[in-house]
């Protein structure tokens, strides 16, 4: 009798914000992301605000760029949030990465900035 043997799917990483706070990444992480990415990442050092600004290429509202804007699953967090470690976390912040199997539809949950990773699935209300 042929019995068929499960292999194991393949995983994917995700960064989540793993205590409440928030998902934001330190200077240190974004320059690192943009360095290894290829993209000219420019701080504004004429800001008032007690966090970082960042544009590509130059300082101007249209390059704007945001960290919460990248996927999660983009494997080039992942690889600076591995090997930062604590040293990418932006204020508030706590990250870990999670694996789950590639072929689930996913998505990011929080409740006050702490954050999960579930498999997407239908609601109504």
């Amino acid at each position: 009798m042929f019995v068929p043997i499960k292999l194991r799917s393949t995983l994917v990483k995700i960064v989540i914000n793993s205590d409440y706070g928030g998902f934001s990444l330190s200077d240190e992480a974004i320059l690192e992301y943009g360095r290894l990415k290829g993209l000219n990442l420019v701080k504004d050092e004429n800001t008032n605000w007690s966090i970082s600004i960042f544009y590509k290429d130059s300082v101007a509202k249209e390059n704007y760029f945001d960290d919460r804007e990248i996927p999660r699953n983009d494997p080039t967090l992942v690889e600076v949030v591995e090997k930062l470690g604590e040293a990418a976390y932006g204020f508030a912040a706590n990250l870990k990465t999670v694996e789950i199997p590639e072929d689930v539809d996913w998505c990011i949950e929080e409740n006050d900035g702490r954050e999960w990773v579930s498999e997407k699935h239908r609601t109504w209300s």
